[in-house]
């Protein structure tokens, strides 16, 4: 367990809006629907920095840019969607930005993003864990995704 953690935020204001379907789901998530999703990530560390810090705040820069280029007007499919092809077709003329991913839900964006996270930290060697990322649809649905 860490000693020191810190939080970063990205609400729902920050405008990582998207659009998905859980293609499986027998209700209406099996629709294409979009959320301005929000993003919450707990690092931590058992020592500071020469800062006193856990991690330099302003250094998320690298999340950001990768939660645009996923999270950001985007829509999203599913590698086994049955529709992929044909939902990949919307780049075609810009009527879409289509980002593939394995698996589509919130623990699975929470997933993904942590393991960006972490492979970040471990190649750039710095003193810190992440210790967990949760996604929200809204403030009423939120799902995470835990280190060991």
């Amino acid at each position: 367990m860490s000693t020191y953690k810190v939080v970063k935020t990205y609400g729902h204001d920050k405008g990582f809006s998207c659009a998905f379907r859980q293609w499986s789901a027998e209700s209406h998530c099996s629709y294409i629907h979009g959320y301005s999703l929000g993003f919450t990530v707990t690092i931590g560390s058992d020592k500071l920095n020469q800062q006193n810090w856990v991690y330099d705040f302003g250094d998320f820069s690298f999340l950001e840019k990768w939660l645009r280029e996923h999270f950001d007007h985007t829509l999203l499919v599913a590698t086994n969607d049955p529709h992929k092809d044909e939902i990949k077709s919307l780049n075609k003329n810009k009527i879409a930005k289509i980002v593939e991913v394995p698996e589509i839900s919130c623990e699975k964006f929470a997933e993904m993003t942590f393991k960006f996270i972490d492979n970040h930290f471990n190649v750039n060697d710095y003193n810190v864990k992440v210790l967990s990322v949760e996604v929200s649809e809204h403030p009423g649905n939120t799902a995470g995704y835990y280190g060991e």
